[in-house]
């Protein structure tokens, strides 16, 4: 059998972790025959195990829309016929989702479908590493489905896809992924950092021991000190192994040869041209239809009250990156990443760029979460975190080499400056410094930030950090319910109910599942 062939056999097993109907299991079972069944070969297991983590964590649709969508991060306005799918993510946007949500559902099975790929693989003998880094990648996708859900369903390796799947909750399912983490540290490997390493596990575990009292308690989270001096021992095994560096250019981490450039990063996902997740879509869904030479989904923005917590010095706010394809040389020296406000330029030659009605294409900082006017189009600040591969785009944007990033070492240093402000004792480790308030303006003041540095350090002032430090990297709800913040009125939406602190079990799961209970309130 071929590579190729176990893959694409392991991508369709891994729909049968949510599949509980039995007519679905037969279904899917009665299509595939003794031959077909991958056999004997972790290795290439392991590699769709890998592959299994492209749609529910990169792209614009699974984990990134639940996860920045329903924050002041990322608003989808309605732009007259344009982004009103059903309504699915002005749900997301306005915290009014039900269990039918496409993209609540859709997140869900892909998430499973991370933890039956690669518990799938424990039943074929893999070596120590092999095993290590499957057991790793299913404690991955699990903590996304504790984060997002509160619920994860797990088989053991050869069960039956005919039985539903059993289920662990809460602390329970967090004890269970601490422990597995635990267990295969020592076998993974040192890297590269495109595949499950010690420092990647370290990281994960951070964010458990920084979450733990948010899952055990979504409204009213408390922090144990022991739990915070655990992330704070972890960040300084990061620290101090010296792999990790800022970067000269901040947007180094995110370009299209950031596993190359991009210093600080600790765990990503390899992409590339032709094999690869849906980075592309990270510029595709915010670029305007007529801006050269994306030519885009002009759909999401960002809010007002979000892009002015950054400082007019701050980098990270936005510059002009140097493309890596001849037909985006920039002339004008405009910026083309970080946020896209004011008139649009080409890249090609510097004409000003206009709407397809042909008034100037300029984005305001104003949005609606239903716009209607003739500026529609142009309404709204665009988030742009990862360059433009413009040498793929050229080719016909088939994929982009921009490598997925998950974990890189700001992120580590926030933690532990988090972990010390909630009663971790504080440590010095590199030349971050040792109090939280050094550590935080070690990162802001660097030359790849540029900005100025904090004369006081809050829990309120460190969640503002950490949404201008990791915009778009998937973490802006999981911090602002740590914080006690998600609940809060945005732009255009009201307080919301507690209720959706969790996102709803699709009721497709529900009612096949008796293990599944609905999560309160839906």
């Amino acid at each position: 059998m071929t590579k190729n062939r176990i893959i694409r056999t392991a991508a369709i097993l891994a729909l049968l972790q949510v599949a509980n109907s039995c007519q679905l299991s037969e279904d899917i079972n009665g299509n595939l025959t003794e031959d077909q069944i991958p056999k004997g070969d972790p290795a290439a297991l392991l590699t769709g195990a890998y592959n299994s983590l492209r749609d529910p964590i990169q792209g614009s649709v699974n984990v990134f829309a639940l996860e920045e969508v329903s924050t002041d991060e990322r608003i989808m306005p309605t732009r007259g016929p344009d982004w009103d799918d059903n309504g699915k993510w002005r749900q997301l946007y306005l915290h009014n989702w039900d269990p039918n949500n496409e993209q609540i559902r859709n997140t869900f099975t892909a998430l499973n479908g991370i933890t039956y790929a690669s518990t799938d693989i424990l039943r074929f003998g893999p070596n120590t590493q092999q095993q290590a880094e499957a057991r790793f990648l299913r404690a991955w996708g699990m903590f996304w489905l504790l984060d997002l859900f509160d619920q994860v369903l797990y088989r053991e390796p050869g069960e039956s896809v005919s039985q539903p799947a059993k289920l662990r909750k809460g602390t329970e399912a967090l004890t269970y992924i601490i422990s597995e983490i635990q267990a295969v540290q020592k076998d993974l490997p040192e890297g590269p950092v495109s595949k499950a390493n010690k420092d990647a596990a370290r990281a994960l575990l951070m964010k458990c021991y920084l979450n733990k009292g948010a899952y055990a308690n979504r409204k009213t989270p408390t922090f144990d000190a022991a739990d915070m001096n655990a992330v704070i021992k972890l960040a300084d095994e990061i620290i101090n192994s010296g792999k990790y560096s800022f970067t000269a250019d901040y947007f180094d981490n995110f370009a299209p040869n950031n596993s190359d450039i991009g210093k600080e990063n600790i765990f990503t996902q390899a992409n590339t041209y032709t094999d690869g997740g849906d980075v592309r879509s990270y510029w595709k869904f915010i670029s305007h239809y007529n801006l050269f030479p994306v030519n885009g989904y002009n759909g999401p923005a960002t809010t007002a009250e979000f892009y002015d917590k950054f400082e007019a010095t701050d980098k990270r706010r936005g510059e002009a990156y140097q493309g890596n394809s001849p037909n985006a040389v920039n002339p004008g020296k405009r910026i083309n990443v970080g946020f896209l406000v004011g008139q649009q330029y080409s890249l090609k030659d510097d004409s000003p760029l206009t709407d397809r009605a042909g008034a100037p294409l300029i984005f305001t900082k104003e949005v609606n979460i239903f716009e209607t006017g003739k500026d529609l189009e142009v309404k709204g600040i665009r988030p742009l975190k990862y360059p433009v591969d413009y040498a793929s785009e050229a080719k016909g944007g088939g994929g982009a080499e921009n490598d997925h990033v998950s974990f890189r070492l700001a992120d580590v240093l926030l933690m532990k400056a988090e972990a010390i402000l909630r009663g971790g004792t504080p440590t010095s480790a590199g030349t971050y410094g040792g109090t939280a308030l050094e550590i935080v303006n070690s990162i802001r003041t660097h030359p790849s930030r540029s900005a100025s540095a904090l004369t006081d350090l809050t829990l309120d002032v460190l969640l503002d950090e950490r949404g201008r430090e990791l915009y778009n990297e998937e973490w802006r709800r999981q911090d602002l319910i740590r914080f006690g913040k998600f609940l809060a009125p945005r732009k255009d939406a009201p307080p919301s109910d507690p209720k959706y602190l969790l996102f709803t079990i699709p009721q497709t799961q529900v009612d096949v599942n008796p293990n599944i209970t609905q999560n309160p309130g839906y």
